[in-house]
């Protein structure tokens, strides 16, 4: 791989895998879990609209792709953004960037079961069942010290939630012109889904101070609307295999900046746990998978790149 295609991947992880770290920090310092939401998507959005801009890129004008957008733009953004956000109120960041690497899994159990996935050979059967193992290893129900919380089941809602997403979207929109546009118009839709929530959000914001503002907006500019103009410049470079094993870097990253700015502790358990997912994950990936292809829309920010199997 190129230096610049190698240095684009670590930025990606980087930027994709903090994710969680913001979250925390604007989490105790003052906002609610839907105002983050929120923000996120609305800059993210933004940033993307200027790229597009600069790509002489036109948001759709139909209203199917309008309408597959709104169902996108709810499962991959809106939902699983907002569940992050509740999740990391009590589960640590570290943590919650373990689970969320459990998406591939769920997105291929959601393949067989719907029947859009090729039958399992016995290597993806092994890391389907390997990778659950190892999310089994981190929640640890047989001890009281496990994670069978109500926010760790929240973090896990979010992962199936992005599988969801990626069944739908790859069935709707993939392929479609004019990505960076069709990306931005997505995360527009997520914008209304979770500014309509907000009544309903509960309290926070009162005692906001600027390190809640700081997390919040690089969150929204970078760890949502930068990463997936990286992730797509990467597909196109290297091609969407490449660009993919990205998504295994994320919860390391998220554990060591936890581990770092915020003195969250993971256990040895945790860490064989995310050992044995991530082996689980790479197994899964399907043999001479397609060198080239198109990032599916919008699917950039916490939650990794949109796999494809």
């Amino acid at each position: 791989m190129p230096l610049a295609s190698t240095l684009r991947m670590a930025l990606l992880a980087l930027l994709w895998g903090s994710g969680f770290l913001w979250i925390k920090l604007a989490l105790n310092h003052g906002l609610s879990p839907l105002q983050i939401t929120v923000v996120r998507c609305a800059l993210g959005a933004g940033v993307l609209l200027v790229l597009a801009l600069a790509a002489r890129q036109r948001l759709p004008r139909d209203r199917r792709t309008w309408a597959h957008l709104l169902v996108a733009a709810f499962f991959c953004n809106a939902l699983p953004f907002a569940l992050f956000s509740i999740g990391e109120q009590t589960v640590d960041s570290g943590t919650a960037g373990v689970l969320n690497a459990t998406t591939p899994l769920w997105s291929l159990l959601l393949g067989l079961l719907i029947g859009t996935d090729r039958p399992l050979s016995p290597a993806r059967l092994a890391g389907l069942l390997s990778g659950f193992a190892g999310v089994l290893l981190i929640f640890a129900p047989w001890q009281r010290a496990g994670l069978v919380t109500g926010g760790a089941l929240i973090l896990l809602g979010a992962a199936v939630s992005y599988a969801v997403a990626f069944a739908y979207m790859g069935r709707h929109l993939t392929g479609r012109d004019a990505p960076l546009a069709v990306s931005a118009a997505q995360l527009l839709a997520a914008t209304g889904w979770t500014a309509l929530a907000l009544p309903a959000g509960g309290s926070g914001g009162a005692g906001v101070d600027m390190t809640a503002v700081v997390a919040v907006t690089v969150l929204g500019i970078f760890g949502t609307g930068v990463t997936f103009y990286l992730n797509y410049r990467l597909i196109a470079d290297e091609g969407a295999t490449s660009a993919a094993t990205v998504g295994y870097l994320l919860p390391v990253v998220s554990v060591a900046l936890g581990a770092l700015f915020l003195d969250e502790r993971v256990g040895l358990r945790v860490i064989a746990g995310m050992v044995v997912v991530l082996t689980g994950v790479a197994l899964t990936r399907p043999r001479g998978a397609s060198g080239r292809g198109w990032l599916r829309p919008a699917a950039a920010g916490t939650g990794g790149p949109a796999m494809r199997r």
